[in-house]
């Protein structure tokens, strides 16, 4: 007898859509659980999709180009499990005690790992779902990961009841880490783990929530005791997991209007619990207070004329949310000024050969973002961050500087690490590699993590000021626009100088006017004295 069991595309966390580029099984072909099958691609990220069973694949309806979603068919694998318990029912058939004893022979701890996340050496553990004593069954979320671009669901893969769990929430884990140790129920020798399909969020919460919806009084008579509509805005821009999303769309809970309790503003399920409780209590918990933005209108562009609708690119989508958050939850100053670069131009003309014959382009920027670091060594609140409950500074010793890199698929800022410790070419040498990698696609989440400042150079595209949105979690940012030849009197007569555009954005909340304009101050001396620049 056989048994025939699915094997479908798992939660790919904030992702949907994804192209498969790389089909690594036919028909035909004999497979174990965990054998990668295919490989998917974001705009940031390669995975793998495992299989969940094993056998022989009979049917195999996906190709290389397709474009996936959550749930879609990868395999179907043919096993041959239930004869083998049918056989070691049959050799004891009188035997009713003994019946516990094959099962259990099978049973027994077993360890759930990471698996491959991609081209994310670690991820951050930001939910641990399951604890000691759980009683666990296939696809149930583990975990929750999460990197500076998605966040993603790590499944069981097995059923038991958990003996114990290795991991807490604030560890970095990376592919192959432990993450909990599984008695296995004695049915997993029978059959493989059914394919994910929609299911219950939880055993015990999910059933109280939803109950006093259905059957209480309290829930029809006000319009307070009704939950209002998903709005899929809102609810796509909210920072959840994939399976407290999942549970939110089962109650019927808009997410954008759930009071985030989490760390990094995230929503937890006990905060959908509580949300659907002050609702149908009558307690105000549905958007319309004074503080709530009120939604645009949407507009039909077609009855003026023509229209193409083009979706946006992954990383628009990704950064799209957290600019907007970043520019409603931070007060932006910008301070505007300019340095004299007509002495450090005229010493980066006089290394830009030798640099070059050393694989090095020695830009304006290289110099910049040492003059930044010299000045947050001047001025620490700008290399500091706001604590969760904004009554307190993180002073950071370190000093490692993002920078706005522009891609065919949007803006990403990778991060030079320990620039204090850095020289200009060594500076020049790295912005030349992680560009690279920006621009193939290949930056790695540590690449793009634990910056303290950012800079942001449009001089070698143009304009002159600007104001650039801060990157949270950090305070400011600094923005460079194009030097310009200009008029500068001296004192006696005007003479030509190349002057730099600055414009720095700060969080008003950490840094006031007077210090914004000390550092753009001591920047630009910096910038004009490059000897004391290239020693610094």
């Amino acid at each position: 007898m056989s048994n025939r069991h699915e094997v479908r595309v798992p939660d790919l966390g904030d992702f949907a859509d994804v192209e498969i580029v790389e089909v690594m099984v036919a028909v035909g072909d004999h497979v174990s659980a965990e054998d990668p099958l295919i490989t998917l691609e974001t705009d940031k990220a390669a995975m793998e999709v495992p299989s969940t069973g094993e056998g022989k694949i009979v049917e195999l309806p996906v190709a290389t180009g397709m474009r996936v979603s959550e749930g879609d068919l990868v395999v179907v694998v043919e096993t041959s499990a239930d004869a083998a318990v049918e056989a070691a029912e049959e050799s004891a058939p009188t035997v009713e005690q003994e019946a516990p004893a094959a099962p259990a022979a099978t049973a027994g701890p077993v360890q759930v790992l990471v698996p491959d996340i991609g081209d994310f050496p670690e991820a951050e553990i930001i939910e641990v779902q399951a604890k000691a004593g759980d009683q666990i069954s296939v696809d149930d979320p583990l975990i929750t990961l999460e990197t500076d671009k998605a966040a993603m669901d790590v499944p069981s893969t097995i059923s038991g009841k958990i003996l114990s769990v290795a991991v807490e929430v604030g560890q970095s884990v990376g592919q192959g880490a432990l993450i909990l140790e599984v008695e296995a129920d004695a049915s997993q020798a029978a059959a493989p783990a059914p394919a994910a399909t929609a299911r219950p969020a939880a055993t015990s919460a999910p059933a109280p929530a939803t109950a006093p919806a259905a059957s209480s009084p309290a829930a029809t008579p006000a319009p307070a005791g009704k939950l209002p509509p998903i709005n899929e805005k809102t609810f796509g821009k909210a920072h959840a997991s994939p399976s407290v999303r999942k549970f939110a769309r089962e109650l019927g809970v808009n997410l954008g209007d759930v009071k985030a309790t989490g760390q990094k503003g995230r929503v937890l399920k006990e905060d959908v619990k509580a949300f659907v409780k002050s609702v149908l209590s009558g307690q105000s918990g549905a958007p319309g207070g004074g503080s709530a933005l009120p939604p645009l209108p949407e507009v039909d562009f077609e009855k003026f004329g023509e229209i193409e609708v083009k979706p946006l690119s992954r990383i628009q989508k990704i950064s799209g949310p957290r600019l907007h958050a970043s520019w409603l939850n931070y007060p932006h100053v910008t301070q505007h000024d300019e340095a004299d670069l007509t002495d450090l131009e005229a010493r980066r003309q006089k290394l830009k050969g030798a640099a070059l014959e050393q694989g090095v382009r020695l830009t304006p920027l290289a110099f910049i973002i040492k003059a930044a670091v010299l000045a947050l060594q001047e001025f620490p609140v700008f290399n500091t961050s706001l604590t969760a409950d904004g009554k307190g500074l993180v002073h950071k010793k370190y000093f490692h500087l993002g920078f706005a890199a522009d891609t065919p698929n949007g803006l990403v800022v990778p991060v030079i690490r320990h620039v204090d410790k850095k020289d200009v070419m060594t500076i020049a040498t790295e912005l030349g590699e992680l560009s690279e990698k920006a621009r193939d696609g290949k930056l790695t989440a540590e690449q793009m993590q634990g910056g303290t400042f950012t800079v942001s150079s449009l001089g070698g595209i143009g304009g002159t000021l600007f104001t650039p949105i801060i990157n949270p979690p950090e305070v400011a940012i600094l923005g460079a626009g194009r030097a310009k030849m200009q008029p500068v009197w001296n004192g006696k007569e005007f003479e030509p100088r190349l002057m730099q555009p600055l414009s720095l954005s700060y969080d008003h909340r950490v840094i006031d006017g007077a210090t914004g304009v000390r550092f753009t101050t001591f920047l630009g001396q910096m910038l004009a004295d490059v000897d004391r620049l290239m020693l610094g």
